[in-house]
């Protein structure tokens, strides 16, 4: 049997999206796919634009077997993090393939760019921390390293482009590892990750459908871009009057946070390093929203994600120690179900016998560092909805069973 794996945000389902389920489903000849999905905040360092249950209700509409989440301590991290947490979740879940979009749209050299870095690690590592040194950024640092040992030995990946590097962390994880898992990949096409724009296509990035969201444009502007069944779902969001999530409804939060915190304790926060607490301080009393706030905060070392995802343990009050404690390795310490199908609710029940971390359908079942960071994640999210529904939101995380999605 053919199990694949997607590792997924879904920040909102579009037809790209769509359309890579339905092409690596062909690649892996899957009789069940199962898609790990990030929760409230995602890895870019940003709220989800709607609660888990509602995209995880696209990702079953749109033809997911089984839907699980990828714990806060995870999705909110790094790519390698990020990567290591979402490929031991899909390997305890018995997953005989992943398979990511790239820019490459080829695996063979995101296998040769694994080896190739691995022959040569010490020099690798050697050239990012002189690249550091300098004030470059981690990201730009890494590309550089890897351009200078570059020996054109055989075809690399261009780790310069963002889906590229995710999907360099997923081959990556998986011989870390040592997982049985084969890796696929289907080419990105049209809109590329960080467009900004609505193309004349049907393809757009989440992107530029976030940004005609809270640019003031009708939800039917997007339309084209969606599957009817996403679409359905946001129109139903949107009729009932709530709101799609942005960094803007949580600012006054952060702000409250970095102007109560005195500058040790905020330099005990997750990521908080080399100084970035008194530049926060500094410039959360001058800035007038979050956009600006982070364009008074950026500097050439940090990139924008990177602080992003800095506010967000900031937000939550993640310190270091916590952070630590909770990640404890690169697998995740429990399972968490979102939603199935009938074809998913079978697979599960023949899994529940071997699978080798805990299965979770209720949080209040679960005592882990990892799920207590989890709970306080979604009750700060809720907090960005308005007064009269974040109780509803807050008891969501509790209350809520996974989805079942009938065919």
């Amino acid at each position: 049997m053919n199990i694949l794996g997607l590792i997924v945000e879904y920040n909102p389902f579009h037809n790209g999206h769509h359309f890579h389920m339905q092409e690596s489903k062909k690649a892996a000849n899957a009789d069940i796919t199962i898609a790990v999905m990030s929760g409230t905040f995602l890895q870019r360092g940003e709220p989800a634009l709607l609660p888990k249950w509602e995209r995880a209700r696209m990702a079953l509409e749109a033809g997911a077997d089984l839907v699980v989440e990828l714990p806060y301590i995870f999705s909110s991290q790094k790519a390698s993090t990020f990567a290591s947490g979402a490929v031991s979740i899909l390997s305890a879940l018995g997953t005989t393939h992943i398979c990511f979009g790239s820019e490459d749209g080829e695996i063979e050299p995101f296998l040769n760019t694994y080896h190739h870095l691995n022959r040569n690690e010490e020099m690798y590592k050697t050239a990012i921390k002189e690249y550091i040194k300098t004030g470059m950024s981690y990201p730009k640092a890494l590309s550089l390293s890897f351009e200078k040992i570059h020996r054109d030995e055989a075809p690399l990946a261009d780790l310069a482009k963002p889906n590229n590097i995710l999907g360099f962390q997923y081959v990556s994880s998986i011989f870390e590892q040592n997982r049985s898992i084969i890796p696929l990949t289907i080419k990105r096409t049209a809109a590329g990750y960080h467009d900004e724009s609505l193309p004349a296509g049907e393809i757009a990035s989440a992107t530029s459908l976030r940004k005609a969201l809270f640019s003031g444009g009708e939800l039917s502007s997007i339309k084209p871009y969606l599957p009817s069944s996403s679409y359905r779902i946001l129109s139903e969001w949107f009729s009932e009057g709530k709101p799609f999530m942005s960094w803007e409804r949580y600012f006054s939060f952060l702000q409250y946070q970095l102007l109560s915190m005195g500058a040790k304790e905020l330099s005990g926060i997750y990521e908080v390093e080399e100084g970035l607490e008194n530049r926060m301080k500094s410039a959360i009393k001058e800035a007038a929203s979050f956009q600006d706030f982070m364009v008074r905060l950026k500097t050439k070392r940090y990139t924008w994600t990177r602080l992003q995802r800095m506010c967000v343990h900031v937000l939550t009050g993640t310190t270091k120690q916590q952070m630590q404690e909770a990640v404890n390795g690169e697998r995740s310490p429990y399972l968490r179900i979102l939603g199935m199908n009938d074809t998913g609710q079978r697979y599960l029940g023949k899994m529940k016998k071997t699978v080798s971390i805990p299965l979770i359908t209720n949080v209040n079942a679960a005592a882990h560092s990892a799920m207590e960071l989890e709970k306080r994640a979604a009750n700060v999210y809720a907090m960005g909805f308005p007064r009269e529904t974040r109780a509803m939101q807050m008891k969501s995380e509790y209350a809520t069973p996974p989805i079942r999605f009938l065919r």
